[in-house]
């Protein structure tokens, strides 16, 4: 195998595909990444058996051939390398030679016959939507998902397609976020839950433009794919809990105020709640003020800032860092607030859009 391509294109494909090599496995060449060029072109390739990344590469093909190189030390020398082309050659026994400018390297590498090919998904059902959009529900979302595997299905946030719309909704137990799209064509069949672990990896590479991304669903995986990179990424199996009924449709109070006001009030509050046993502030709603308190052994703190209330007077208590996630992601200026009663869920919405619903349960407070 030979080739020769340009140090800032091959690392860039290192970096991304680099994204689904296991920190520890069992399997020492999942360690490896995969340096495929029995066609025409040079495709890298990394998997830990859940989630799989490869990307295209632009190289010059003289000899094929393919080999496994290990991550890690390969990333580090292709990054300190002079910003030239770099020529890789590998022989017989799998040892490479990487030339760039006036450096060498030899690494000892394995086959790549050894190493697990990736899934075959054939796009049963598809969807394409811009890079963007799909990169920012993400961040509405993701968070939301439950890290603890008690419940597996839980750790992944649900994608469906229903009556033309997109949604994509996750829950913990505590809180539930729920981000909507509209899109031009959508196929109605589509249902699956998406790891949280993969979500994440594939908001780090989405880029912030309307270049599309393709969704490819089979029944066990399902496949992202952009112009030089595809992900592959294994769907949870169960039943996602019936998230729509639990969304309250009536409340008995409201606030209307800034989110950037009620973030920061909530972020200094939580300097003190941190301190305490479960990170609490609570929230007391009277006519148009609302003030924010924590309190533990260390100290105290009050905020008080002017809201629009409409409904009866309230007192209810938050998980500080439940609440202060949402709003870190709500894009508009203003949020409507909408409470039911001291134990019931809270509903937080921007005021400008209806594509984001966010649910969030309060904390008992004995008094």
């Amino acid at each position: 195998m030979k080739i020769v391509c340009s140090k800032d294109q091959l690392l860039e494909g290192i970096l991304i595909t680099q994204k689904a090599v296991p920190p520890r496995t069992t399997l020492p060449i999942l360690q490896g990444i995969l340096f495929d060029c029995r066609d025409h072109s040079l495709y890298i390739r990394a998997t830990d058996l859940e989630i799989g990344i490869e990307c295209r590469v632009e190289a010059e093909i003289v000899e094929k051939g393919w080999v496994v190189l290990d991550s890690r030390l390969l990333g580090e020398i292709v990054r300190k390398l002079p910003p030239e082309e770099v020529e890789i050659t590998v022989n017989e026994g799998n040892i490479a030679e990487i030339k760039c400018a006036n450096s060498r390297f030899r690494l000892q590498g394995q086959s790549g016959e050894e190493f697990p090919q990736l899934p075959q998904v054939d796009g049963e059902k598809s969807l394409s939507m811009p890079q963007d959009l799909l990169k920012g529900m993400i961040r509405q979302v993701v968070f939301a998902c439950a890290v603890e595997e008690t419940r597996p299905i839980l750790t992944g946030a649900l994608i469906e397609c229903s009556r033309g719309e997109l949604s994509m909704a996750a829950l913990d137990g505590f809180r539930l976020a729920v981000r909507t799209a509209k899109l031009d064509s959508l196929n109605d069949g589509i249902k699956a839950v998406v790891p949280a672990k993969t979500l994440n990896e594939i908001q780090r590479i989405l880029k912030d433009t309307q270049d599309n991304v393709k969704i490819e669903f089979t029944g066990s995986h399902v496949l992202f794919g952009l112009e030089n990179t595809r992900v592959i990424s294994r769907v949870l199996e169960g039943e996602f809990i019936n998230y729509r009924h639990i969304i309250p449709d009536e409340y008995g109070t409201s606030i209307r105020l800034k989110n950037i006001d009620l973030l920061e009030s909530c972020e200094r509050a939580s300097l003190l709640a941190r301190e305490g046993r479960n990170n609490l502030i609570k929230l007391n709603i009277t006519r148009d003020v609302l003030e924010i308190t924590s309190n533990a052994e260390i100290g105290e703190v009050r905020e008080e800032l002017a809201v629009e209330t409409e409904g009866k007077d309230l007192e209810i208590a938050f998980n500080s860092k439940y609440l202060t996630d949402a709003l870190k992601v709500i894009e508009d200026e203003y949020v409507n607030i909408e409470f039911t009663t001291s134990v019931s869920p809270c509903i937080i919405k921007p005021e400008e859009s209806e594509t984001y619903t966010y649910l969030l349960l309060p904390v008992r407070v004995l008094s």
